[in-house]
């Protein structure tokens, strides 16, 4: 029975994807602002103005990165043909290794496909699968606006759902310390994000990056997404960097510099300021991507880490440790 639950549950995540991701995500952003919202609210002032000031806060980052994104991607696509011809003549080292593998095929029986790129299809896939819809967009902001609106509300509701004090108290310590971590979370990152995607810009420019700008947004906003974010930052590096810099030494510059920072960022620097208590199992964040990931995409790639924050939460209060004591 607990096989075919969890089994029917995954479909269902899957199936009703296109409503519950922007939910989920605005649920978890809005949490994120709770402790905020409480001394705001504490010093008198309405939760509908933090509401307001959240959405319209989202609302133009979103146009200003559809702004920054547009442009740089519909140059891509116009000029997609020269740069796999440039990116083709520069991998053109690797012909011994390719002919090898046609030779194998051929003695296979495998047809000669011979070596060809095609990056338009692969941008306009991308920005297919990472544009949200119009639907989407008005569920995530109007979820945003009335969560933030009636928070403490629904709080206090769950909290009274349960019958006995201890119950009570045990939902109003794991909804406080979620808020808490989760804020606590998403701050040190944020700044930490901030930092890594100032360097890259200042990087990619130094290296003769045309639009670094780009380049340290996109290095700031993937650094979000553990493990994918920043695999997917370097690939777009040395790609980048083969089409528009002169050698093919010179391309692996930006994606090695950017290896390095992010490797000391997430082993000593992050574990560091976040603390021991907010320091996440790399195995379990591993799963948690991996199926977050298959079941919603990049947003449930990035609801990955908040959601095992909930999780571990919960499992504190819930669950009791009844590890024995070992004999003296």
């Amino acid at each position: 029975m607990i096989g075919t639950f969890l089994i029917a549950l995954c479909v269902a995540l899957d199936l009703a994807g296109s409503i519950l991701v922007p939910i989920a995500s605005a649920i978890v952003v809005a949490t994120i602002f709770g402790p905020l919202e409480r001394r705001l609210t504490a010093h008198k002032i309405p939760s509908w103005v933090l509401a307001t000031a959240v959405v319209l806060g989202f609302f133009i980052l979103l146009q200003l990165s559809a702004i920054l994104l547009s442009d740089a991607i519909i140059n891509w696509i116009k000029h997609a043909n020269d740069f796999s011809a440039t990116l083709q003549n520069k991998l053109r080292i690797f012909e011994g290794s390719m002919d090898a593998l046609r030779n194998l095929q051929k003695a296979l029986g495998s047809k000669d496909a011979g070596l060809s790129f095609s990056i338009a299809p692969l941008f306009q896939m991308s920005a297919a699968f990472l544009t949200p819809t119009l639907a989407e967009l008005l569920i995530f902001f109007s979820t945003l606006f009335f969560y933030l609106v009636g928070r403490e509300e629904m709080q206090r509701h769950l909290v009274l759902a349960f019958s006995s004090r201890e119950n009570r108290l045990r939902t109003l310590k794991i909804i406080n310390e979620v808020e808490e971590n989760l804020s606590r979370y998403f701050a040190t990152v944020t700044a930490i994000n901030a930092v890594v995607g100032t360097l890259t810009g200042i990087g990619t420019w130094l290296l003769g990056f045309s639009n670094p700008l780009l380049f340290g947004a996109l290095a700031f906003a993937c650094n979000y997404i553990p493990y994918i974010g920043p695999a997917f930052v370097v690939v777009v590096l040395l790609s980048v960097g083969i089409v528009t810099l002169p050698t093919l030494g010179a391309s692996l510059w930006a994606p090695l510099l950017y290896v390095g920072m992010t490797t000391l960022e997430g082993n000593l620097i992050t574990p560091k300021i976040v603390g021991r208590r907010l320091t996440l199992n790399p195995f379990a964040i591993l799963l948690g991507l991996t199926f977050w990931a298959f079941l919603w995409g990049p947003i449930g790639a990035f609801l990955s880490v908040p959601f095992l924050i909930i999780g571990l939460a919960i499992r504190d209060h819930v669950v009791v440790d009844e590890t024995p004591e070992l004999p003296a």
